[in-house]
C-alpha cells in the first residue's frame, strides 16, 4: 500500500485543467480535437483574464489550473509578473512560435496574432489621407476618430508600443493630440467603434482586425451590413509595420498537469489548429507557413512590427499613466 500511496502522488491524471480569459466559442472546438486526439480529459474555466489571475492567486500551491490563456500580451506579462506563469521548456514551442511573440524565458506563448489598425469609411476618407498611428494626432482628424477608452488593455499595448519606439515625451505629445480629435468620450468596445464610424459619428477608428472578421464573416446579417460599409488600413508600411498582438498561453506555477499542459500549448501551434484560428478566429496564424482565411487575404498583406511583445508589458505602467495625464478616458 505505501507503494500505491507514493506512485498515486507523483504521477499527473489523464486531464489538463485550463483557465480561459477567452469565450468559450473561441476555444473549446480545439480542447475537443485535443481530448479526441490525446485522450486528456480538458476541464475548461472562463473569465476576465484579471479575475482568473486573482483566482490562481488566491488558490496558491493547491491551484488546479495547468494553463492560462489569455489575450494580450500586456496580460500574459501580467500573469507572470504575479508568479502564475511557469517556465516551460519545448523544443515544439520554440521552433514554431516567433521570437518575438513569446517570453524569452518561455513563461509565455503566442497562440494567434491580431492586429490593431484604422478602419475607415470610404465615402468621407481617401487612403492616402492615412499613414501612420503617429498621424492620428494631425488637426486634420479633429472630432473624427472613435477609439475605446484607456483602461482597455488593447490600447495600453499600442500605447506601449508607441513608446518603445518613439520614447515617452512624444508618445505624450500623441495622446494628447489624439484625444483632442476623439469624435466622442470613449464607449463601447471594438465593434461599437465600428458600427459608430458606419453610422457616421467618426470617420476613422482603431480596432482589432479579428472584430471586424466576426463582423464580416459572422452569421449576423445586421453586422455584415455594417462590416461593408468601412475598409481596413494598415498604418505605419513604409516604417516599422502595423502594431500587432496575441493571444497566448502559459502553464501555471502550481500546475498539477505540467507535462499535459505543455502538450496543449503544442497542440495549439499544430498545422490544424493554426488553421482553425485563422478560418474561425479570423486572427493571423503565428506561424508564416500557415495561410489565413480568404477573407483575411481580402484585406492584403501587411508589415507587422517586430517589436518583441514582452515590451508591451514592461511598459505598460508607463503607458497607463501618460494616457492619464493626457486626458484619456
Amino acid at each position: 500500500m505505501a507503494a500505491l500511496v507514493v506512485t498515486g502522488c507523483s504521477s499527473q491524471s489523464e486531464e489538463v485543467n485550463v483557465y480561459s480569459a477567452r469565450k468559450e466559442a473561441l476555444i473549446k472546438p480545439l480542447l475537443d480535437r485535443f481530448t479526441s486526439e490525446t485522450g486528456i480529459t480538458v476541464n475548461l474555466i472562463t473569465g476576465s483574464a484579471d479575475a482568473l489571475v486573482e483566482r490562481m492567486k488566491a488558490e496558491g500551491e493547491h491551484s488546479p489550473a495547468d494553463v492560462l490563456i489569455t489575450t494580450d500580451a500586456g496580460r500574459l506579462y501580467r500573469a507572470q509578473q504575479e508568479g502564475q506563469l511557469a517556465t516551460t521548456e519545448s523544443d515544439t514551442l520554440a521552433e514554431q512560435v516567433p521570437e518575438a511573440l513569446r517570453d524569452p524565458e518561455g513563461h509565455w506563448y503566442g497562440l494567434s496574432v491580431r492586429a490593431r489598425v484604422v478602419v475607415y469609411a470610404p465615402d468621407r476618407v481617401d487612403p492616402s489621407e492615412l499613414s501612420t498611428y503617429e498621424a492620428l494626432a494631425d488637426e486634420k482628424w479633429d472630432d473624427r476618430i472613435c477609439i475605446r477608452s484607456s483602461d482597455n488593455i488593447y490600447n495600453q499595448s499600442l500605447t506601449a508600443s508607441l513608446i518603445a519606439h518613439n520614447g515617452e515625451a512624444d508618445t505624450e505629445q500623441w495622446a494628447e493630440g489624439l484625444v483632442s480629435n476623439m469624435a466622442r468620450d470613449p464607449v463601447g468596445g471594438d465593434r461599437d467603434q465600428i458600427k459608430a464610424l458606419a453610422a457616421g459619428e467618426c470617420d476613422i477608428a482603431v480596432v482589432n482586425t479579428y472584430y471586424l472578421g466576426m463582423m464580416q464573416g459572422g452569421d449576423d446579417a445586421d453586422a455584415r451590413e455594417i462590416a461593408e460599409q468601412v475598409a481596413v488600413f494598415w498604418p505605419n508600411q513604409d516604417g516599422r509595420g502595423a502594431h500587432i498582438n496575441i493571444s497566448g498561453a502559459g502553464v501555471a506555477t502550481n500546475a498539477p498537469n505540467p507535462d499535459n499542459a505543455r502538450q496543449l500549448i503544442e497542440f495549439l501551434v499544430n498545422d490544424e489548429s493554426q488553421q482553425w484560428y485563422a478560418e474561425t478566429n479570423y486572427e493571423y496564424p503565428v506561424r508564416a507557413d500557415v495561410p489565413v482565411s480568404d477573407l483575411l487575404q481580402e484585406w492584403g498583406d501587411f508589415k507587422q512590427d517586430d517589436l518583441p511583445l514582452i515590451k508591451l508589458g514592461e511598459l505598460n505602467a508607463d503607458a497607463v499613466k501618460l494616457m492619464d495625464r493626457a486626458g484619456w478616458k
